[in-house]
């Protein structure tokens, strides 16, 4: 049974969202770039405070970027507060004339670094957030109304630079679908920055016309609005898999100082989910002279490299690739292209000998110039190409046996020859650059192997160690590191990858329920092979603390592997993932792990896990007796364009049907939570209202929570649901009464988003 003990526990690893660093320090670093490069800044925060570093990777140098210890004395006379050196109070700082400047005890501090005396001091805002500034930090675009503006950041002029955006049919926007519209009320955000890109020389903007104006209209209804009146409705503009018309985007760009616009001349692009601008799939060149830019049509099996003359708006074509089934430029759907337009020639990204590869091509005549890289591995990331030596290093993954998933930096010559390995170790590489630099920040690690994060040059030498991450905290809770396994699919042949994490207070004599945290892709995976990248703490942990036996599986049609593993999924969204292969590895671990008890199997998911944690309990009930769905997408015939037409198909009605939770809701023969906001503008409510309507149809028992003004990730009241979920785990599973326990609310600001989306 689960005690207010282990509550307190999972709670606290629940809660490692909101402060990073409580429970492991220095496993995260993320530079601020200074010197353009040459050097960089960090923090490292321990959960109370943080510490700041400056590296200076040509001289091999890593100190304090201050005296904390005076800075901290300083400012505790001044204050009158307690001031930690390993615990400063602040979470960034800004450098102005040899003082640093930050926020700390509500006001604003400035200490000088000569004498370190400390004092307050007015805030200037460093500048519009909502605004995006000129590389030369002259000039910033933002958005007003439908249009956008300019605004002079030395005399604060502004003008405008767009006149003629209208609703549905303005600049610089995303698709609505991925407006964030709930998630921005919620922290008094009128909107996002505009997807906008500079010219490298400052003078001109690429952006694009979003064209909404044909888009099916999707409303929510908002019961208590936050000034206390009459029920609220929120359109928004989101396209259906099949619907006629999806967003579009118009390439334009923007002369900034002379006013004039420039259009693409060329067909819009289709943008069902997300800008062109925003996910990179269009750039300009490093000299300014052209911008390049991805297109495919609806049915995605065709991909084109396009060039646009900024000064004319002429659009001509580079090169283009048609396949069977999806031509990706990455097998992961939101992370960058993997191509680079060099001088002469193009890095092309294809799978077209069944392993994503690298292809060089003439960029003036399209013609083919040979392959770069081969083997049965798949390059994830270029990092940097050396033209003059002729050599591009990048990373890699499936060279390490141990783990096809792992990443490897590489090289290769441009001619396909000296491939090589730059880290050349068996653990998983995540690498931080900056463009042009020597060198590259390197964290490495594995799922039970925490990071070590250190400087190299592109030789692979180490010209700093940066930082070791520390785990006694973690460990102090009960935690345990994960297990990495490998198990056959359901095919008996292919073998996939996960995790398993054993409960707190481990006893191989005992029996314990087992849960599934399932995640079914297609387009990223349920599990990261490097050591707890945030997405599997956020639940995978706490279950574990509460005494599960807590899995999660990369079954066939997942990313990461070969393309006929991925394309397992095409047409096949109603596996959610392989869920026959999550099933298969139940059963192998089981064999050899007597204390998981398969007779108590729950499954656990969010979003697409919403939707596979029901698909499982629908195909698979003689195993999975028990299930949490939270912001489910059931209803794939009702749910974004872009995601369903990318794995199911753009026309195959019949596919997106079998995927729907909803035509087969009758076969529920477990114990089932649907939980949904009643603001989520990712997932509609109506998909989990929809599902609960046909199970109350077939006379089927199940619970039911519509968080009222909760958005997708449920941000406000992630405690909440999460316990609610929990309890429910514990009845159903333990068999026993959940402790009267009641968490405190967990406070996320933007700030923290990213450790939440990552």
């Amino acid at each position: 049974m689960s005690t207010t003990q282990d509550y307190q526990a999972a709670e606290q690893l629940l809660r490692r969202l909101a402060r990073p660093g409580e429970l492991v320090v220095g496993d995260r670093v993320r530079p601020q770039w200074l010197d353009g490069g040459a050097r960089f800044r960090y923090a490292v925060s321990n959960g109370a405070g943080r510490r700041f570093v400056l590296v200076d990777p040509a001289a091999g140098t890593r100190e304090p970027a201050f005296d904390h210890a005076r800075l901290a004395a300083s400012l505790a006379v001044a204050s009158g507060q307690r001031v930690e050196p390993d615990a400063l109070p602040f979470i960034s700082f800004e450098t102005a004339e040899n003082a640093v400047e930050f926020h700390a005890f509500g006001e604003y501090w400035r200490c000088r670094l000569d004498d370190y005396a400390c004092e307050r001091a007015e805030f200037t805002p460093p500048g519009d957030p909502l605004a995006v500034p000129s590389p030369d930090r002259t000039v910033a675009v933002s958005q007003r109304g439908y249009d956008l503006w300019a605004r002079s950041l030395s005399d604060g002029r502004e003008w405008a630079l767009t006149t003629d955006g209208e609703p549905a049919y303005q600049y610089g926007t995303n698709p609505e679908c991925l407006g964030n519209g709930t998630l921005l009320r919620k922290f008094g955000l009128p909107h996002l920055p505009p997807a906008v890109a500079w010219s490298p020389d400052s003078t001109k903007v690429l952006t694009h016309r979003t064209d909404e104006r044909a888009v099916r209209r999707t409303h929510l209804v908002e019961a208590g609005p936050a000034d206390g009146g009459a029920p609220r409705t929120h359109t928004q503009r989101y396209a259906y898999a099949g619907d006629e018309n999806m967003p579009l985007a118009e390439l334009v760009v923007l002369d900034v100082a002379e006013g004039t616009v420039v259009r693409a001349q060329a067909e819009p692009l289709l943008m069902p989910m997300v800008s062109p601008v925003t996910g990179e799939w269009a750039w300009w060149a490093p000299d300014g002279s052209a911008v390049y830019y991805l297109a495919r049509p609806r049915d995605r099996r065709t991909l084109t490299l396009h060039r646009l003359d900024p000064a004319t708006g002429e659009v001509t074509t580079v090169l283009s690739e048609t396949g069977p089934t999806r031509v990706e430029p990455n097998q992961w759907m939101y992370e960058p292209p993997i191509v680079r337009v060099l001088a002469d020639e193009v890095l092309w990204y294809s799978q077209r000998d069944g392993w994503g590869h690298l292809y060089r091509y003439d960029l003036r005549t399209g013609a083919p110039l040979g392959q770069v890289t081969s083997g049965q591995w798949a390059v994830r990331r270029i990092l940097h190409v050396d033209e003059a030596e002729r050599v591009v290093y990048f990373t890699a993954s499936g060279l390490i046996e141990a783990d096809p998933y792992r990443r490897t930096v590489c090289r290769a010559g441009l001619d396909g020859s000296g491939f090589a390995k730059v880290t050349d170790d068996e653990l998983d590489h995540v690498v931080t650059l900056h463009d042009g630099q020597d060198y590259f920040v390197d964290s490495a690690s594995t799922v039970d192997t925490p990071p070590v994060t250190r400087v190299r040059d592109w030789t692979g030498r180490v010209l700093a160690e940066l930082e070791r991450a520390d785990t006694g905290k973690l460990t102090a809770t009960g935690w345990t590191p994960p297990e990495r396994f490998r198990v056959k699919a359901a095919d008996g042949v292919t073998d996939i990858y996960g995790v398993l994490y054993r409960p707190h207070g481990f006893d191989p004599a005992r029996r314990y329920p087992v849960v599934d945290n399932v995640y079914p892709g297609p387009q990223v995976n349920r599990v990261e092979p490097g050591f707890d990248p945030g997405g599997m703490g956020l639940d995978a942990e706490p279950l574990a603390a509460l005494g599960f036996v807590v899995v999660a599986v990369d079954g066939r049609g997942t990313p990461g592997r070969s393309k006929s593993f991925h394309d397992a999924s095409y047409g096949r969204l109603a596996d959610a993932g392989g869920l026959a292969d999550h099933v298969a590895a139940l059963r192998q671990l089981a064999a050899t792990r007597p204390w998981m008890d398969l007779d108590r199997v729950g499954a656990f998911g969010h979003s697409g896990g919403g939707f596979a944690t029901v698909r499982a309990m629908l195909d698979f009930p003689e195993v999975y007796k028990a299930g949490v769905a939270l912001s489910g997408s059931h209803d794939a015939p009702c749910f974004g364009l872009d995601f369903v037409e990318a794995y199911d198909g753009a026309d195959d009605p019949g596919a997106w049907a079998r995927t729907s939770n909803v035509e087969i809701a009758d076969r529920l023969a477990g114990k089932l939570l649907l939980v949904h906001g009643e603001m989520d503008d990712r997932v509609h409510p109506d998909h989990t209202l929809r599902l609960a309507d046909r199970l109350v149809a077939a006379d089927k028992d199940f619970e039911l929570l519509i968080v009222p003004g909760a958005e997708h990730m449920f941000i406000d009241c992630l405690a909440y649901v999460r316990k609610r979920s929990w309890d429910f785990l514990v009845r159903e599973l333990m068999g026993t009464r959940p402790p009267a326990y009641r968490p405190a609310p967990i406070v996320i600001g933007p700030e923290l988003l990213g450790e939440l989306f990552a």
